[in-house]
């Protein structure tokens, strides 16, 4: 199980980071899409210049096979 305490204290640490350099920030998405399996990497951009890079990652949790709602068996 994860914990949310572990969960939160990477959210903290992911958004206090200091700003990044102009020139880095291509390298920086590159980091971010690669530490991602499912989700969004969004480039915000002000004025024609990159000002925010966010990432969101999903949480794909297996589930067995649903029943019917109406019980009757699907082929």
């Amino acid at each position: 199980m994860i914990e949310i305490n572990s969960i939160l204290a990477r959210v903290m640490q992911t958004s206090l980071h200091k700003p990044v350099e102009p020139a880095n920030w291509l390298d920086l998405v590159a980091e971010q899409v690669g530490k991602v399996r499912f989700g969004v990497v969004q480039i915000v951009v002000h004025d024609s210049r990159v000002v925010q890079i966010d990432r969101t990652e999903k949480v794909r949790l297996a589930h067995p096979a649903a029943e019917p709602v109406d019980g009757r068996q699907t082929s």
